[in-house]
């Protein structure tokens, strides 16, 4: 059976789809724009986290109906030190997700259970046998055919426990690296929702993308334990895996995932390259997409091939950071990178998260002793040392 011919077809209801379907719904309300989500609901089972800093006003009133909670700053905790920052955090949850696009699309514009099996520009076909036409196909599943790139893993498994007490906390602790550092770099991120409600993840930068969830899940316990917290019940849980990218070929990577359709979110490589995070880069894509005034199929196509150019080109500092992090540190040594880094100016951590870092913040970050081998790091970035293995699998999240 054939659905009705849309303007824009979007495959994939995560985060890049769902920003781009609302940013399209607000700054262009003529388009018939129709959102395929392959679960019953859009935005998975997440959460999703941000700096205040991270995006501007247009940014900000483009999420604000998703937000779930927010912060007037975090902690973060590392062997020797503990530190607290003023940089405003927020959080959004799935559900809220799901809610705020509905709220603002057309009636019928979102069709869940519909799994993309194949496309091209301007044509979708779907598992149950539907196929629909549209003017322009936008492709936002999420990471896939990751191959051409190298670098490592960040894998996790977070839990939304219901304590017996209150726990304490009045700000996230976005990294507690005092824990025992195991399968690589090693943290605890908590978000604290309610005086008796936190969202405790565990998390890896590690040389493998195996995940053991029942072990993760143990260590989500320990940790609870070790904090004086009785769990009292478990709410949600979610786990994923994202890529840490070290280097590859960009051209290759954009050809291997279809170079004539268009791509969003991490499936055109629109995030982090060092924390993975792809929230910031969601939503400047998504505005900018929605501001432009030709969206067929070919200027969209042309429009985010060289938007993730652009990203590539621009992520060469933390592409070495990454590589300098997995091929001349240690797994049990690597925590000491982020020790060092966030004993520098908050406003420097704010626009390395950002992916907004200066001149002068690369030469600082980059400054004094470093926290590896000096030998083997220059090694690394001259392309004799060790390099990071190249990537084959990737999961979704953030």
């Amino acid at each position: 059976m054939n659905a009705p011919v849309c303007d824009i077809a979007i495959l994939g209801g995560g985060l890049a789809g769902g920003l781009i379907a609302l940013a399209l719904a607000r700054h262009r309300p003529d388009l018939d724009v129709v959102l395929f989500e392959e679960g019953e609901t859009l935005g998975g089972n997440h959460v999703w986290s941000f700096f205040g800093s991270d995006v501007g006003k247009a940014g900000r009133d483009l999420i604000a109906p998703m937000v779930a909670a927010a912060w007037p700053g975090y902690t973060v905790r590392f062997p020797a030190y503990e530190r607290s920052l003023s940089t405003s955090y927020y959080a959004i949850t799935s559900e809220r997700f799901d809610t705020a696009v509905r709220r603002e699309l057309r009636r019928g514009s979102v069709r869940t259970g519909m799994r993309a099996i194949a496309n091209t520009a301007s044509q979708a076909s779907f598992a149950d046998g539907t196929r629909i036409d549209a003017a322009a196909v936008i492709d936002a599943r999420g990471a896939r055919l990751m191959g051409h790139l190298t670098g490592g893993w960040q894998k996790f498994l977070g839990r939304r426990l219901r304590l017996a007490e209150p726990h304490g906390l009045d700000r996230p602790v976005v990294m507690d690296a005092a824990v025992d550092q195991l399968d690589g770099y090693r943290f605890v991120y908590c978000l604290p929702f309610a005086p008796d409600e936190v969202f405790v993840e565990d998390t890896y930068y590690s040389d493998s993308p195996t995940l053991g969830s029942a072990t993760l899940a143990d260590r989500i316990e320990d940790y609870a334990r070790r904090q004086g917290w009785k769990v009292a019940e478990v709410l949600d849980e979610e786990q994923g895996v994202l890529p840490v990218v070290s280097g590859g070929d960009f051209e290759a990577f954009w050809r291997a995932t279809g170079e004539d359709t268009a791509h969003a979110g991490t499936r055109a490589g629109l995030f982090h390259p060092l924390t993975s995070y792809s929230l910031p880069e969601a939503v400047r894509f998504a505005l900018a997409l929605a501001r432009r005034d030709d969206l067929s199929a070919s200027a969209l196509a042309a429009f985010s091939r060289d938007h993730a150019r652009r990203h590539w080109q621009r992520g060469g500092f933390y592409r070495s950071l990454s590589a300098m992090l997995f091929g001349a540190a240690l797994p049990t040594e690597r925590y000491r990178v982020l020790e060092r880094f966030y004993r520098l100016d908050q406003r420097l951590i704010e626009r390395f998260y950002a992916g907004r870092s200066t001149g002068a913040d690369k030469v600082r970050v980059l400054a004094g002793k470093p926290p590896v081998p000096l030998f083997k790091a220059l090694g690394v970035l001259a392309g004799m040392g060790e390099a990071p293995r190249g990537l084959s699998f990737a999961g979704t999240r953030r």
